[in-house]
């Protein structure tokens, strides 16, 4: 089973910064999972919420803004790591950063709120460039997102999300050609669902895994990776067995 940091090192840093992808890197994730949006002037940027108020010292919608202007905001708000001071990132720098690292990287399209009209064939060009597409997982809350990578690009490795009671089956995986189902980590107690997935050749990602009952429960049901904030306490209860609760 597979380790992936939920937006980076979210324990340890600032989620969605290079500071964090950099030390989810160095902690030994085998992946990471982030999430995207687009600027104004239609920049890929790496952020979790379509605004920017919880993240950074600005305030309004990502969309109103250009990337120069979104760089000028400090996304390390609370300052408990250092650089004091900490850009949103682009998928480009993330993706320079970890190239060499041969890490997995979970691309979240954020196209459940606004619609970015365009934003799959954006990134799929930027990560071309970077000739990482192999390591690239694509998934969304928008089905239609993941269809649409489908569309551009066949072999591109996509993923549907879906949590907050709203079960998703192995079954619409199939349907839109997804080969994973990402789900919060309670659907996993749903064996229907488990056996749906398995039964298809679905793999299972869960969402977030923050304690020992949960990282048991999805070793024992052979999930493919877990998506976790603590990425030490993740490798340590798969390597000993135990840990200290979160």
């Amino acid at each position: 089973m597979k380790i992936w940091g939920h937006r980076g090192a979210y324990s340890s840093a600032p989620e969605n910064t290079l500071t964090g992808f950099l030390m989810a890197a160095q902690m030994g994730a085998d992946g990471v999972e982030l999430d995207i949006q687009l600027t104004k002037d239609r920049e890929v940027v790496v952020i979790h919420d379509e605004t920017l108020d919880r993240t950074s010292n600005g305030q309004g919608w990502v969309k109103d803004f250009t990337l120069s202007e979104i760089k000028k905001l400090n996304f390390n708000k609370s300052g408990r790591t250092e650089p004091l001071f900490m850009e949103v990132p682009t998928l480009a720098e993330v993706l320079e950063l970890l190239n060499t690292t041969g890490m997995t990287i979970n691309i979240e399209l954020k196209t459940g709120v606004i619609y970015y009209d365009g934003i799959e064939s954006i990134a799929l060009k930027i990560v071309e460039k970077y000739g990482m597409s192999d390591r690239i997982i694509w998934s969304s809350f928008n089905h239609y997102s993941v269809q649409k990578i489908k569309l551009l690009e066949p072999v591109s490795q996509t993923a549907l999300l879906c949590g907050g009671g709203i079960l998703v089956t192995g079954e619409q995986c199939e349907k839109v050609g997804a080969e994973a189902l990402h789900p919060s980590v309670d659907m996993l107690r749903y064996p229907s669902l488990v056996e749906d997935c398995n039964k298809r050749g679905i793999l299972i990602r869960p969402w977030t895994v923050t304690n020992d009952e949960e990282i048991k429960l999805a070793e024992n049901i052979g999930v493919d990776s877990v998506i976790v904030n603590r990425i030490d306490w993740a490798k340590d209860v798969l390597a000993y067995g135990k840990s200290d609760e979160i």
